[in-house]
C-alpha cells in the first residue's frame, strides 16, 4: 500500500522521510505520515483507477479482519481458543491472497509493462475463487 502511495501521490517531503538515514530523528519525523485512509485518499486523487481498485477491494473486505489477526484482536484470541472452522480458514487465505494480488499489482506496475499489469488483473479474474475481491476490475 504505502509503495503505490509513494509511486503515485506521496510528497517530496513524504519521500525524504521514508528514506532518510535510520536514527531516533529520522524515525521521529516519520511517524507522522499518512495512515491507510489517507493514503487511499490521497491516491484517489492521483492514480490511475486501475491501480487503486483492487486496494478498495481489499480495505473494503479483507482489512479489518487480517489487522484482527495480525495485531492480537478479537479474532486472534477467540480463535486461539476455539479453534478455526474451515469457512474461515478459507477466507483468512483467500484475504492473504489478496495482499499477495496487490504486491503483484504494484510489481507490474514498476516494470512499466502494460501488458504485464492487465495480465496480473486477468488472473484476478481467472482465479477469482483464490480472491475475496467482489467486484469487477477496471483494465
Amino acid at each position: 500500500m504505502r509503495g503505490m502511495w509513494v509511486l503515485y501521490a506521496a510528497s517530496d517531503i513524504a519521500v525524504s522521510k521514508l528514506t532518510a538515514e535510520l536514527n531516533t530523528e529520522s524515525q521521529r519525523r516519520a511517524n507522522n505520515l499518512p495512515m491507510l485512509s489517507e493514503m487511499i485518499s490521497q491516491l484517489q486523487k492521483k492514480a490511475p483507477q486501475n491501480a487503486i481498485d483492487p486496494i478498495l477491494e481489499f480495505k473494503e473486505y479483507s482489512w479489518k479482519p487480517l489487522s484482527s489477526y495480525v495485531h492480537g484482536g478479537l479474532h486472534a484470541v477467540n480463535r486461539h481458543s476455539k479453534g478455526y472452522p474451515v469457512a474461515m480458514l478459507e477466507q483468512v487465505l483467500k484475504a492473504s491472497n489478496g495482499v499477495n494480488g496487490l504486491v503483484a499489482v504494484f510489481g507490474s506496475i514498476l516494470t512499466g509493462q502494460t501488458t504485464l499489469t492487465r495480465d496480473v488483473y486477468k488472473s484476478f479474474d481467472k482465479y477469482a475463487d483464490c480472491f475475496q475481491m467482489k467486484g469487477p476490475m477496471a483494465l
